[in-house]
Order: structure tokens, then C-alpha cells, then sequence
């Protein structure tokens, strides 16, 4: 009879101790991300007073920056739903674009540091002259995709992509990969003024 005790007594300890230290619920993580339905995309031409016109998606706005430091066409390309901009900034050439393509490397490299990896790829259209080079930042890094897009010679167009959001390539990444098809699209309908 002692042993029964001696067991009753200690399954009750150990009882009487599992329900005092589960003070909190439990609640498991979920498996997955929250789905992302992208709409069919529809695109329609964007021209306005600035020297140069491209192709946007029609669910996207186009508004002037008017953040501190903007220039005279620099552009936001907003898509509200997904908390993404991106940002255009327009730079006349006058013998220096050189010194803009390398400004928008040092740019581009700078998020190299939670990059996992940065490709890049060129595009050429010679007969709007429009010679443009894209960075695709993998990882968490704070602008996934980049662009350049220049005449060499009078224009010069610098686009980046940023969400209003933590950085975070899994859940992200279905619209990263649609916005980054417009940008392509962007730099291909590309004409100057």
C-alpha cells in the first residue's frame, strides 16, 4: 500500500505542477502565408509633360514625388494594394552618364549586404534607343528590383521597387515577381521625348 501512495502522491505533484506552468494557450504557427490573388494585368500607356512615356499597369498609380529632394520628373508608381512604389528618377545627360550608371550600381550593390545574391540583365532596343540594365536583389534586402534605362546620350531613367513593409523574400514574393514583370514592361514600351 505504501507504493500506491507513494505513486498516487507523485502523479498528483506532477499534475498539480503541468497545470500551474501552462499559464499561456498554446497556438501553433501557421504553415504558410497569407494567399495573394494578382489580378490579370492590363496595361495602358502613360505619357504626360515629362520627356519621356512608358507602358503601366492600369491598377497602378502614377504620381509626382514630392518628397524632399525630388527632382522635376520624378515619379512614384504606386500600387496601393501590394504597399509597393516604384520609385523613377529622371536625370538629363549632359557627357555624364557614366557617372549616373555608376551612382545606380553603387545603388543597387549597396543591398548586397542582406542580398543572398544580385543578377543582372541588359535590354536593348535600338530602334527607341533604349539601352537599360536590371538588378534582381535576392534575400531580404530592402529594394528587390532595380533598373536603369538611358539614351547615353540625353536621358537617363533610374526605377526601384520598395514595399512599405519589413523585407521578407517568402511572403513577398509572389509580388515581387508581378511587379518585376512591369518593370520589364516599363523598360520595353520606354520612349523619350
Amino acid at each position: 500500500m505504501k507504493l500506491t501512495q507513494f505513486v498516487s502522491y507523485t502523479l498528483i505533484v506532477f499534475l498539480a505542477l503541468g497545470f500551474i506552468s501552462c499559464k499561456e494557450k498554446y497556438t501553433p504557427k501557421p504553415k504558410g502565408y497569407f494567399r495573394i490573388d494578382l489580378p490579370e494585368k492590363q496595361y495602358e500607356n502613360w505619357s504626360n509633360n515629362y520627356p519621356y512615356s512608358f507602358d503601366k499597369l492600369s491598377i497602378a498609380n502614377v504620381r509626382p514625388d514630392k518628397t524632399k529632394g525630388a527632382e522635376k520628373y520624378w515619379l512614384n508608381i504606386q500600387y496601393p494594394d501590394y504597399k509597393a512604389t516604384i520609385h523613377l528618377s529622371y536625370k538629363s545627360v549632359n557627357g555624364n552618364v557614366e557617372e549616373y550608371l555608376e551612382d545606380s550600381r553603387k545603388m543597387a550593390y549597396k543591398h548586397s549586404i542582406k542580398a543572398d545574391a544580385i543578377g543582372e540583365q541588359a535590354f536593348q532596343n535600338q530602334d527607341k534607343n533604349v539601352y537599360a540594365l536590371i538588378y534582381r536583389i535576392k534575400g531580404n534586402a530592402a529594394s528587390s528590383v532595380q533598373f536603369v534605362a538611358t539614351d547615353s546620350t540625353k536621358h537617363f531613367l533610374r526605377g526601384a521597387l520598395y514595399f512599405k513593409e519589413h523585407p521578407n523574400q517568402d511572403s513577398l514574393a509572389p509580388v515581387i515577381q508581378y511587379i518585376d514583370k512591369d518593370m520589364v514592361k516599363l523598360i520595353e514600351s520606354l520612349e523619350w521625348k
